[in-house]
């Protein structure tokens, strides 16, 4: 699964990196101008911003209220919940439903061709 090659923390990086940069250039505030109002450095705003460092959840909820917004956590249910199917699994099962759907091919396709007449019936 790819979310096993990802780091832990690194999603939750980057959405609190575009979550703070989004609030600033929304806001249309400078780095230093919502630095200040957040009371921390252009610096390391920057360095928030850019995800070399990654801020704490209140660091960020404080830099976003600053800039005018405010965080909302979002969760989404998961389709099988917990459980998670051996590697290969879904695939089986995705082509197992395949062929349940019936496959008729005729051995010649007909269709017209272009360029000739078709007699129509009298």
């Amino acid at each position: 699964m790819v979310s096993d090659l990802i780091p832990l923390g690194y999603t939750e990086r980057m959405r609190m990196t575009e979550a703070i940069r989004a609030a600033r250039t929304r806001s249309r505030l400078s780095l230093r101008a919502l630095a200040a109002k957040a009371g921390t450095s252009h610096a390391t705003l920057a360095a928030y911003e850019a995800g070399r460092v990654a801020p704490s959840v209140d660091t960020a909820e404080r830099i976003v209220r600053a800039a005018g917004f405010e965080l909302q956590p979002e969760l989404a249910r998961r389709i099988r919940g917990d459980e998670r199917l051996p590697r290969g699994e879904e695939l089986v099962q995705a082509l197992e439903l395949a062929e349940m759907f019936p496959a008729r091919h005729e051995p010649e396709l007909t269709f017209p061709r272009f360029g000739v007449r078709v007699a129509q019936p009298a």
